[in-house]
């Protein structure tokens, strides 16, 4: 099937859906999946037509995430019609002021708490039922497009046997470190693309691929963000609000002092920017999408500045910094 032939479906979907026969869909930005977002205008209200092939993109994991998520109280946008069958969607539509759009110096600690707040009502969830773990096998599998995406295809770059040990004592130590923390509902791309400047704030975008995982990944999703940077002492100083917040709320023991949850977030966002860097790559090679390497020197310096912080990583920030340039 064509994509005109499958817009065309949507659209007849919508129209029947609500019952109006002049819709017409408007596309909306893209996306970095095989997903597709239109908007259209209905008689009292906007909505978002999701198209999201089926074969490739299943919907069953975003309305079971829209479902406890709403369950926790945070903004997502509600499901009016749904065609699961054909990867159909109608949703609310949250606007167009995306954090991105909206962060600056005096804007971003009212954006953040904002933003803080939400997390900590989505990490105090019981476990979902049938929410996948993030085990070993998947942290080393996002690892690994950055070994695959990044330094072989676009590079060309094979390690040396000293460097292919390095990477694997690297993986392994980054693996470890995210499994010994607490688990939570975890969101995955928690970030200021996804998030919405909405009421309430903030609306919650892209949440099909939620785990259960380490606690601080959606944290440093949020605050090492590969699309904006912030000073040092501004992240420290939201890192340090949130961890007193989730000890406040049974999130995390209140054992975890500022040090210990310090590192958590460092390697977890080592962790998320590696396969980051993976998945540009990938959507660059294998999608035909190469503006998002235009982001790789930002993330490659959050790496590097993690690394250094860490005897037990600052061989690998050393070996990063003698690569090509992106």
């Amino acid at each position: 099937m064509t994509s005109d032939a499958r817009l065309n479906q949507l659209q007849d979907w919508v129209r029947d859906g609500l019952g109006e026969a002049g819709l017409h869909l408007r596309p909306l930005a893209g996306d970095a999946s095989f997903r597709r977002y239109f908007r259209t205008q209905g008689a009292t209200r906007s909505w978002v037509a999701m198209d999201a092939p089926p074969e490739r993109e299943p919907v069953r994991a975003y309305l079971d995430a829209t479902v406890f998520l709403q369950q926790a109280g945070v903004h997502v946008p509600d499901v009016r019609l749904q065609d699961e069958a054909r990867g159909f969607l109608l949703l609310e539509d949250l606007g167009d002021a995306q954090y991105l759009s909206r962060l600056d110096a005096a804007s971003a600690d009212a954006l953040y708490a904002d933003a803080i707040q939400a997390l900590l009502r989505i990490q105090v969830l019981p476990r979902p039922a049938l929410l996948p773990e993030y085990d070993a096998a998947l942290l080393r599998e996002e690892l690994d497009l950055f070994t695959d995406w990044y330094l072989a295809c676009h590079l060309g770059w094979q390690p040396d046997d000293e460097a292919r040990t390095l990477l694997e004592d690297v993986w392994q130590r980054l693996i470890a470190q995210a499994l010994e923390q607490p688990k939570v509902v975890v969101h995955r791309d928690y970030h200021s693309r996804n998030l919405m400047a909405a009421e309430p704030n903030p609306g919650i975008l892209d949440h099909q691929d939620a785990v259960w995982g380490p606690v601080s990944y959606d944290l440093a999703s949020l605050l090492r963000d590969c699309y904006i940077a912030w000073p040092e002492a501004r992240v420290r100083g939201w890192v340090e609000q949130y961890r007193a917040q989730a000890q406040q709320q049974g999130i995390l023991d209140g054992e975890v002092d500022a040090e210990q949850f310090r590192q958590w977030f460092d390697w977890m966002g080592v962790q998320r920017h590696l396969k980051a860097i993976g998945i540009f790559a990938r959507l660059c090679h294998r999608d035909g999408k190469p503006d998002y390497l235009n982001d790789v020197p930002r993330i490659f310096r959050y790496v590097r500045d993690a690394c250094a912080a860490y005897p037990e990583l600052r061989a690998f920030g050393e070996l990063t910094a003698r690569l090509p340039e992106p």
